[in-house]
């Protein structure tokens, strides 16, 4: 079975949980070395992604982005400025798909993009509506529901597998007239869901556990898992944080990198357009 991989492309400021703490100043642009490292490592496993890009990362190194599409990974959209979906109404979210696109635009020319993934994986509940605004912005799917409540994100109850995403409520199922929905990865243990997504869960669970939930899910259906390149990149900046914030942001960097590696040469990836066969 093949298994979809995806970088969220963006910079190390743009987490949501470090807003508040980095100056305007003090957001310089490190998302090209940060993530030379991760493409030359799915060069030499010869896995291509799919890079979920922030469009002010094409804007300003359209050649990195030039590069990505012409060599085979899958460009899909990260929206324009990393905004927190629950910060915005649907005319302000219109405002940045539209962005987006100029810049997508400009850096690739004629690139198409059929998929999309909110910010902090915000698309919830409470931002319902953006599943309609892709749709009728021509997007073919999604990735950003999180199938397990957590204290930051997660809509209770959705399906674990691909599924077609009521426009109403992306946590129920509607065949006939939803959005498709390609939920990040939680193994369902008994009544417990635990995520298994990559990222945070890949740097902090023993890798020997997340490989072995990402097994259990594996004997299912295919799963789909995402890095970002500040969280693969030892030279990140970092920024007095509180403890829990500090710990899901910094823990084993220097490390995730040889953690992807093992990942590659146990199971199979594909970027995500190719694993929903569109």
């Amino acid at each position: 079975m093949i298994h979809a991989l995806s970088v969220d492309l963006e910079e190390w400021y743009h987490s949501d949980l470090l807003i508040p703490h980095v100056r305007a100043g003090e957001r310089v642009s490190q998302v090209r070395e940060a993530v030379r490292p991760l493409i030359d490592l799915l060069h030499r496993a010869g896995v291509r992604a799919t890079f979920f890009t922030v469009g002010e990362v094409a804007r300003d190194h359209p050649d990195l982005i030039q590069e990505l599409a012409t060599t085979g990974h899958e460009i899909a959209c990260h929206t324009m400025t990393h905004p927190n979906l629950w910060r915005l109404t649907p005319e302000k979210f219109r405002d940045e798909l539209e962005q987006y696109r100029e810049a997508m635009e400009r850096a690739v020319s004629g690139q198409e993009v059929l998929g999309f993934r909110a910010p902090m994986f915000s698309l919830d509940r409470r931002t319902h509506w953006v599943l309609g605004e892709l749709r009728d912005a021509g997007f073919r799917y999604d990735s950003s529901v999180v199938p397990v409540r957590t204290p930051w994100y997660g809509v209770r109850g959705a399906p674990l597998g691909v599924y077609r995403a009521s426009l109403e409520d992306p946590g129920r199922t509607d065949d006939e007239a939803g959005f498709l929905e390609f939920p990040l990865t939680a193994c369902s243990l008994g009544r417990l869901r635990i995520p298994a997504a990559g990222g945070v869960y890949l740097r902090l669970l023993p890798y020997p556990v997340f490989r072995m939930l990402l097994r259990r899910v594996a004997r299912q259906r295919p799963f789909v898992i995402y890095v970002h390149p500040w969280e693969t990149y030892p030279g990140t900046p970092t920024c007095p944080l509180p403890f829990v914030e500090r710990l899901g942001l910094y823990t084993n960097i220097r490390h995730t990198l040889a953690r992807l590696e093992r990942l590659l040469s146990e199971f199979r990836f594909a970027p995500v357009r190719e694993v929903l066969d569109l």
